[in-house]
């Protein structure tokens, strides 16, 4: 077991000191549910200070909003319950959508307000003329807790999130190092690399909400940006690594099982670069004389257009021009991670593209629609069967119901999270009870319920900071907190304290059967989604239909690629879904490349082109109507190798031309050869496998 840090302490305490701050201010002030104001502080905090501002401020705007709905709504629909459930389902749907439809820290703001307005529109559904005084006193109360820990937390001993930042990054260095180890070695497959592409992907994902939280953290903007270029060549980094091996593989199977001469050791100097420390500090620009090296070692070793017409040399054309690539990427990470760590320098970047600078993320919205209808569902049932029995605690069993289902609906399979959320409660169930009838009659004076409170609820704050028990940890302090109800003077009823909670238990149970019920799907149909909507795109890249805007497009394509290399578990298959689908990404976009090629070259290429186009369209289209990946079309490959020698050709009869204008067509011939070439290896993979190169040490 590893035992709390030092950090953990004090972020404990900080927290702890916070709270009893805040539930002494709300007692001072009469307000009439204090507690809410200490359950509040547990909500918020976070170990850094970034991190609580923003979800203070987007708390705080959640709470107004949704309180500002329940006023709102609850007096004209009163007098019919069951469309008043109708219109309560509704709001919910409609505003978690809303925050499933927004990945940064700011979609707190819609998933609180979803919740928000149940919580106190159902508890005065019994007196509708004390709403708007329950909306206002909620909204002090928490807006007591969220000051107190913001102050707190960022006068005691603040903790910044970007050195946090910079460790995630520095795991991903780690990680984006073996990798390409592997990469450049020649091995696409087996466990230990199908991981690495899985902590790769997730710390990618992982970072888009922190980087959020960043402008909060008094982050300079200049910094700010690069972290989010940072990012950007992160995400870059995996797909055009995958692009690499292809290539290189068939390079070495197809010569005998050797390397061309010279590209041995290229690879291990790249190796050894990638595998190498960051440079000691240095003001302004951060040259890479060893970059720079590499650059001119693979321009060096570029094959003239002659060599193009074989298989070998068009191979090895493709592989160089993809490892420039790929050095260009890693540099501009090299060079971004120094600017981060050190805050000084400016940044000029090496990798160009005119793909780069898409903005678009793909969102599944069928998923969505699914997930926050069955939410809503969920809500509705749940008011009619409360209406139905005529239960008076009901309306807890609604409003923890619908908090659970809000909570984790974004999960692929919310059930198990849902239970958690159960047995946490449960938890804070028996403790709220020993402390309201065995401690709390024994407590006369506010510093002896500080004594009492501090040693469970420090304890127990050690754990927060730690993702594998921050949510049942959170859940234990705040609805401790919040079952005992702590007033200005002790009143207790054991019968109202146990009908109420076992209320809210009986919620959280409905919310586990209706989510195991309805959604028992798992990451296995998210996936399979995913898998059938990149094909689509692919077959929209290779089609003529028009593209709005191919940055996006290409953004659109890498983050849904990015969401679903985490839900495809490790393995050391060849033909695994991580693995197609990092040539699915490579076939559509050299297929946008093919596509903006061929109105810039003349002759027969862009007729032979067009008809590989049309030949990947249509495969693409099967596998989507028939909902399976199929067998590649042998004719496909026939296309490709015709198209190869088409562009081949008129490359070599422009070779002996020195006009700038046959010079720019021979760029594009070259470039359409590499994009055929990256076609055919990633529609055909199976000759690529035959025999992998040996192993090589990282620093070899």
């Amino acid at each position: 077991m590893i035992y709390p840090s030092a950090r953990d302490w004090l972020f404990s305490v900080k927290t702890f000191a916070a709270a009893m701050i805040a539930l002494y201010i709300g007692l001072a002030l009469e307000l009439p549910r204090p507690y809410w104001a200490m359950a509040t502080v547990y909500i918020v905090s976070n170990p850094f200070v970034g991190a609580t501002r923003s979800k203070a401020i987007y708390r705080a705007l959640g709470t107004v909003l949704g309180a500002s709905a329940a006023v709102l709504l609850v007096p004209p629909f009163v007098e019919s319950p069951y469309l008043f459930s109708v219109v309560l389902a509704l709001w919910v749907g409609t505003l978690l959508f809303l925050a499933m439809s927004d990945r940064t820290a700011r979609s707190y703001v819609f998933l609180l307000a979803s919740y928000t307005m149940p919580i106190i529109a159902l508890p005065a559904v019994t007196n509708p003329t004390g709403v708007f005084d329950l909306a206002v006193s909620r909204t002090e109360e928490i807006t007591l807790g969220i000051v107190c820990a913001s102050i707190v937390g960022s006068v005691l001993f603040p903790s910044r999130l970007a050195p946090t930042i910079i460790e995630r990054t520095d795991a991903w260095f780690r990680d984006a190092a073996f990798y390409s180890t592997e990469t450049l070695s020649g091995r696409i497959a087996g466990a230990a690399i199908s991981g690495a592409r899985q902590r790769l992907a997730a710390t990618i994902n992982g970072l888009e909400l922190l980087l959020s939280q960043l402008a909060y953290d008094h982050t300079r903007p200049d910094l700010l940006t690069r972290a989010h270029e940072l990012r950007g060549r992160m995400q870059l980094l995996l797909p055009l690594m995958s692009a690499l091996a292809d290539p290189l593989i068939a390079l070495y199977n197809s010569g005998s099982h050797k390397w061309p001469e010279g590209l041995e050791a290229l690879l291990a100097d790249i190796v050894k670069w990638f595998n190498a420390p960051l440079p000691a500090a240095s003001a302004g620009y951060h040259p890479d004389p060893a970059a720079n090296a590499l650059r001119e070692r693979v321009a060096a070793m570029q094959p003239p257009p002659a060599a193009l017409t074989t298989w070998e040399g068009a191979l090895l054309s493709s592989a160089l021009w993809r490892m420039k690539q790929v050095i260009d990427v890693w540099q501009d990470c090299r060079s971004l991670r120094i600017i981060i760590t050190r805050e000084e320098g400016f940044w000029r970047p090496r990798f160009r593209h005119w793909r780069l600078g898409g903005t678009e993320r793909f969102y599944d919205r069928g998923m969505m629609l699914f997930s926050t209808g069955s939410t809503a569902a969920a809500v509705i049932l749940a008011c009619s069967l409360w209406i139905g029995s005529g239960w008076a605690d009901g309306a807890s069993a609604v409003t923890l119901a619908a908090v659970a289902c809000c909570f984790f609906a974004a999960l692929d399979e919310p059930a198990p999270m849902v239970f958690r959320f159960f047995v946490a409660t449960a938890i804070s169930v028996v403790a709220a009870g020993v402390y309201l009838f065995a401690v709390l009659p024994h407590v006369h004076d506010f510093p002896m319920l500080v004594i009492l409170f501090a040693a469970p609820f420090i304890l127990v704050g050690t754990l927060i900071p730690r993702p594998q028990f921050n949510m049942v940890t959170v859940l234990v302090a705040v609805n401790t907190a919040t079952f005992i109800s702590i007033q200005d003077a002790y009143d207790a009823n054991f019968l109202t304290f146990l009908n109420s909670n076992l209320a809210g238990l009986a919620g959280l149970l409905y919310a586990y059967v209706w989510t195991r019920v309805t959604r028992p799907f798992g990451a296995e149909l998210a996936a399979a989604r995913l898998l059938r909507s990149s094909w689509s795109d692919v077959a929209l890249t290779a089609s003529t239909r028009p593209i709005e805007d191919p940055r996006n497009h290409a953004a659109r394509m890498l983050d849904r690629l990015m969401q679903l290399i985490p839900r495809l578990g490790a393995t050391d298959d060849h033909r695994h879904p991580s693995i197609e689908s990092f040539r699915d990404l490579r076939i559509a976009f050299n297929s946008i490349d093919l596509r903006r090629l061929t109105r810039k070259l003349g002759g027969e290429a862009p007729a032979a082109i067009e008809q590989v186009l049309d030949d990947v369209r249509a495969y693409y289209e099967s596998c989507v109507n028939r909902r399976m990946r199929e067998p590649v079309p042998r004719s496909l490959m026939s296309s490709i190798d015709s198209a190869v020698a088409r562009v081949t050709a008129q490359g070599l009869a422009n070779a002996g031309a020195p006009s700038a204008a046959s010079q720019t067509s021979a760029r594009h011939l070259r470039d359409a050869l590499h994009a055929l070439i990256g076609l055919r290896l990633s529609l055909f993979p199976a000759t690529l496998q035959a025999v992998a190169p040996p192993a090589r040490e990282a620093g070899a």
